[in-house]
């Protein structure tokens, strides 16, 4: 009898031990699977994407698969559920991301060569704009108008206007106080086109997002009223889960950190209007974490 608890005990120990020894084993798979949210840029972004992609698979060794999403959630719930494991976020989804798993971390993010309404460097604005010759040029005359905002996943799109907008402008109220009607566009495009066309009175759109639609010829920022003006926000946020092993998480943030040193990627540089990639830290989304705050105290 005591033999058999004796091996019993044994098997027991071994087990637990083998399963902690697991547990602490990082990743090291033969593919990566890399995935970006959603934006009025996607398409445009995937014909310029391949040399990323092959320099990112030459620098790690790895095979890289796509992972095309339908909404900024999707690739939330890809990285949490270990789909994904390294992704281009917005802020705000990131900060969702990282408090469902820890592990989603941020190594970088793309600094900004000045635009027409977006600054230099790694940060954006979200801006509240209106038809240029539609009178509507104050707060006060979008009393009982119609606003787009794109995604309630996005920060410029929907976590500010929600969250600081209502705080600092409505005293706290919801934007259903205070407008009409507050519809989803599902992109920044799409809800500067809205308005452009008289579809929505106005909308919150990210100014990076807004100098590339310009970009494309399809509107001038002599268009619209810029009405109100967010502040300063970190730029999307390109993380990984930290449970892959420290050495290829090491080659993936530098393949990204020393991309402007590549010939064949400088046409996705300058897609994005960016001059190089630089090095970000959790902490540094720590004011969205706070802005998130102000949103969910907003009175309902």
């Amino acid at each position: 009898m005591k033999k058999r608890i004796f091996l019993f005990l044994s098997f027991f120990l071994v087990s637990v031990m083998a399963e902690a020894v697991g547990a602490t084993e990082c990743e090291d798979p033969e593919q990566l699977t890399f995935s970006i949210i959603p934006t009025e840029e996607t398409i445009q972004e995937l014909a310029i994407y391949k040399p990323v992609i092959d320099y990112l698979s030459k620098q790690t060794g790895k095979k890289i698969e796509f992972y095309m999403p339908t909404s900024y959630s999707t690739v939330v719930e890809a990285m949490v559920n270990k789909w994904v494991d390294v992704a281009v976020l917005g802020p705000y989804s990131y900060v969702i991301a990282h408090k469902k798993d820890p592990n989603i971390v941020v190594f970088a993010t793309y600094a900004k060569r000045p635009g027409h309404i977006v600054e230099e460097g790694p940060a954006y604005k979200a801006v509240l704009i209106t038809q240029k010759d539609s009178g509507l040029t104050t707060i006060a005359s979008l009393k009982g108008k119609t606003v787009a905002l794109t995604d309630p996943d996005s920060t410029s799109g929907s976590l500010l206007p929600r969250g600081v907008f209502s705080e600092d402008v409505l005293n706290g109220a919801p934007l259903e106080s205070h407008f009409r009607k507050v519809v989803y566009s599902g992109g920044h495009d799409l809800s500067i086109m809205s308005v452009y066309e008289g579809k929505a009175d106005a909308a919150f759109v990210a100014t990076h997002r807004f100098d590339n639609v310009i970009d494309r010829g399809m509107v001038k920022k002599e268009d619209f009223n810029y009405i109100w003006w967010s502040a300063t926000v970190p730029q999307d946020p390109f993380a990984y889960r930290m449970s892959l092993c420290p050495e290829l998480r090491e080659k993936i943030r530098q393949t990204f950190l020393t991309l402007h040193q590549v010939p064949e990627t400088k046409p996705w540089l300058d897609n994005l209007k960016s001059k190089e990639f630089v090095p970000m830290t959790d902490a540094d989304y720590d004011v969205i974490r706070i802005w998130r705050k102000v949103k969910q105290n907003a009175k309902k």
